[in-house]
């Protein structure tokens, strides 16, 4: 991670009705970093393979996940564990389960492929990643997918055409740094009256 760039953390604004994540895209290559579960891969091969399933982190609290546009330039963004956390309830609060398409193409909806588990790390509460993933902060939001078309499986995940997956949403990016100086100015002008 080149440090000298800026860092925002995005949060989700609950004023705002299509906030937060409200698709999962089937990636070649996630932002994240951190390819899926399948259960039929060539390296984790067992009976898991006729439940046509994928276990993966959706979002990485804390990770640092490279940006440029044009408003910015080059950044990173984060999700915290409290954001993700309601990122996470919201999705699920809104029926977005069967939100999937191919590559963050509006035009490529996949049908036939659900999300059937869905928790985030908690280890106040015991809530514990998934073993494959027990080096994932505190805090990641994790899912299971199931795809019912085993065309479909054969042809996405079976063949390795898709890797992983990427949440869309609507975010708004706070400038951790800025707000943080803002808060010192305001505790010193209070200190000073």
């Amino acid at each position: 991670m080149n440090k000298k760039l800026p860092i925002f953390k995005l949060v989700i604004d609950d004023t705002i009705e299509n906030s937060g994540v409200n698709f999962v895209a089937l990636v070649d290559s996630p932002a994240i970093k951190t390819n899926w579960f399948a259960f039929d891969s060539k390296v984790q091969y067992f009976a898991q393979q006729e439940r046509q399933l994928v276990t993966m982190p959706l979002m990485i609290a804390d990770l640092p996940i490279y940006r440029r546009d044009a408003e910015h330039g080059e950044y990173y963004v984060v999700f915290d564990k409290p954001t993700i956390e309601k990122i996470q309830q919201k999705f699920m609060m809104n029926g977005y389960q069967g939100n999937v398409n191919e590559m963050h193409d509006a035009k490529k909806k996949v049908e036939g492929v659900y999300l059937v588990n869905s928790f985030c790390s908690d280890k106040q509460m015991g809530i514990n990643a998934p073993d494959m993933f027990s080096d994932l902060p505190d805090g990641t939001w994790f899912g299971t997918y199931k795809f019912t078309d085993k065309a479909y499986w054969d042809a996405t995940v079976k063949s390795g055409e898709f890797q992983g997956v990427s949440v869309e949403g609507v975010f708004d990016l706070v400038d951790e740094k800025a707000q943080l100086e803002k808060q010192i100015i305001q505790t010193i002008k209070q200190i000073l009256k």
